[in-house]
């Protein structure tokens, strides 16, 4: 059976959201603080976690998870609707979010939607080698001429996915959906944004690219053979 951890601790949100998740089958485990998803999460498939949690911020949760090397999904629901903190918090870890107030139906697709996706996103390939830069996918390191890049998780995620399909331009739309799910749709500055720090990290100048091109009109590519 598919585990759920839910960390919320608003009784008249977490209440019908457990019933919610357990007739649809989910095994489901209610945690009202930080610090108790921080300690049952990893053993859970999925997190629904909430970011105003008494003890801690649920951007801090997902932070220390992912800095641990737990790799659990995380669908945040929060009532912070600026583009600015919906992007900081994907980029702290989290899959997909919900805003509050959410439909119930809407947040039960997206729990769907991300289970299936996480299902289907085991790496074929332990190794990626483009250029100078090499991913060790298992291990979760990137390195640039030999020296390792501190990445974030979404930064990875993208890297990842511009090397499996080096040479070939790839839709900002999918892009989007491989790294962040679809409803990122409405923050059409995120990838830009994460464009532009992995191309700082990995020295690239966006004027006369080495690694990642942009394709008007359409999406990136990530260079074979730079001239």
């Amino acid at each position: 059976m598919t585990r759920v951890m839910l960390a919320e601790d608003d009784p008249a949100i977490a209440e019908p959201l457990s019933r919610a998740l357990t007739r649809e089958g989910y095994q489901v485990t209610v945690s009202g603080t930080g610090q108790g998803a921080v300690d049952g999460a990893p053993d859970n498939d999925l997190l629904v976690l909430d970011l105003g949690l008494p003890d801690m911020d649920g951007l801090d949760v997902a932070r220390e998870l992912r800095a641990s090397g737990h790799t659990v999904p995380i669908l945040i629901l929060t009532a912070r609707a600026d583009e600015v903190d919906l992007v900081v918090g994907l980029d702290a870890g989290a899959d997909d979010y919900v805003t509050k107030p959410f439909r119930l139906a809407e947040l039960l697709a997206r729990v769907r939607a991300l289970l299936r996706r996480m299902e289907g996103d085991t790496p074929n390939q332990e190794e990626l080698v483009v250029q100078d830069i090499r991913m060790d996918v298992s291990a979760h390191r990137a390195y640039h001429a030999g020296r390792e890049l501190d990445l974030t998780e979404k930064e990875f995620t993208l890297l990842k996915v511009l090397m499996s399909s080096a040479g070939k331009a790839i839709r900002r739309e999918s892009l989007m959906d491989m790294v962040w799910g679809a409803q990122t749709a409405s923050l059409p500055k995120t990838l830009d944004m994460h464009i532009s720090w992995l191309r700082h990290k990995l020295g690239d100048d966006a004027s006369a690219p080495r690694y990642i091109f942009t394709v008007r009109g359409m999406g990136f590519r990530f260079e074979t053979n730079p001239s």
